[in-house]
């Protein structure tokens, strides 16, 4: 079972792995008095973090557009899809 997530010792705006089996991060969104966790990233498959599949993810979830704090999509662009940062890629490899 998944541990519980204390909202209220969670930092703001500050992503860390999820215990979700499902989802790669969570994180307690904040964003005008209001608060919300949020778990985003897909978990249990190989990611392809190269340039043009980023490219084309956000082009596909319309990254650019993606403004409030409050949605899994905002947060996926801004910590999983951006170029530079470390990646996670958790999951199943290919089988030989």
């Amino acid at each position: 079972m998944a541990k519980k997530l204390n909202k209220k010792t969670m930092k703001c705006n500050t992503p860390q792995t999820s215990p979700n089996p499902k989802k790669k991060r969570v994180v307690k969104a904040c964003e005008n008095g209001k608060e919300k966790i949020i778990h985003f990233g897909a978990k249990g498959y190989k990611h392809n973090y190269s340039a043009p599949a980023r490219k084309s993810f956000r082009a596909r979830h319309k990254c650019d557009e993606k403004k409030s704090k409050l949605s899994a999509g905002y947060w996926s662009c801004k910590e999983l899809w951006t170029a530079g940062k470390p990646k996670l890629t958790t999951g199943k490899g290919r089988k030989k």
